[in-house]
Parts: C-alpha cells; sequence; structure tokens
C-alpha cells in the first residue's frame, strides 16, 4: 500500500493540475508518479481524476526527446482538415456559378463583384454536391479576387 499525500498537498496538486494544458498535465502526471513506489500510477490517476494510460503515456514522454515543440499540445495536422482542401474541384464549380453574376469596374479590371449573396451561393454550390458555409464561400471570394460592394445612394 502507498501512503498518501497530505490533503493538502493533494490539494496544491490538483489545483496546479487543473490550470496546465492537455501535454503539460500529462507530463506532470508522469513526473508525479515517477517518485512513488509500485501502485504510483493509479494513486496518481485517482487524485488527478484521469486514467492510468494518460499517466503512462506522460511517463513515456517524458523519456522522450523533442515529442513536441515547447509552444504546441498536439502535432501538426491535426484536426479536421478545411472544406477548401478536401475538394480539389470546388474552385471550377465556384467560378461557373459565379460565371453569369459577376460585375466589376470598367476602370480597374481587378475589382470584380457578384450580386448573389453568400447564402445564395452557398445553396446553389449545395445543389452542385458541395455542402459549405457562408464562411467558406466568403474564403473562396477573397481567394478569386471578389470584393464587397455597397449600393452608394446619391442625393439629388
Amino acid at each position: 500500500m502507498i501512503k498518501a499525500y497530505p490533503p493538502e498537498i493533494e490539494a496544491q496538486m490538483k489545483e496546479l493540475y487543473s490550470r496546465l494544458p492537455e501535454r503539460n498535465r500529462r507530463l506532470y502526471a508522469g513526473v508525479e508518479a515517477l517518485k512513488l513506489p509500485y501502485g504510483g500510477v493509479s494513486y496518481i490517476a485517482r487524485l488527478f481524476d484521469c486514467s492510468r494510460s494518460t499517466v503512462l503515456r506522460g511517463m513515456e514522454e517524458l523519456d522522450q526527446i523533442d515529442t513536441l515543440d515547447k509552444n504546441r499540445n498536439r502535432q501538426l495536422g491535426g484536426g479536421r482538415r478545411q472544406e477548401l482542401e478536401k475538394h480539389t474541384k470546388i474552385n471550377e464549380v465556384f467560378l461557373t456559378i459565379l460565371k453569369d453574376h459577376t460585375a466589376g469596374d470598367p476602370m480597374d479590371e481587378k475589382i470584380k463583384w457578384t450580386d448573389l449573396t453568400r447564402a445564395e451561393i452557398s445553396s446553389l454550390l449545395k445543389k452542385n454536391g458541395f455542402n459549405v458555409s457562408r464562411n467558406i464561400v466568403k474564403k473562396l471570394l477573397k481567394n478569386h479576387g471578389y470584393v464587397k460592394r455597397k449600393a452608394v445612394k446619391k442625393k439629388r
């Protein structure tokens, strides 16, 4: 049987653990478990209310050199891929949709806009098999050089 830390020390350890980011939590749990004899992993897992595998992984990461960049919690490339990266043909479909709805400045050919709203473009893309949000449409508009155009009121 392992001798438990005093309650006030356990409270301080829990407080510190709760303030750390994910990776540092694992490392801290690993360090604390290494200080203790047999049964230390289970004790630390119960104390920090985490799984034994988390503590064991923290112990393994302590042995590894440069597991991650010091400013990162997770490896690069984690998470979902953006819709723009998933679908390679989305740009072609987007441009064909806007072909008949594009206007521009006759004095500057770089400035162009569309009379469709982002929601309308999103629904047209959905009909073509691309389920994208208005935010993705905003990115597409920006990537293809479309600008936001406001109607100008003239005084009489």
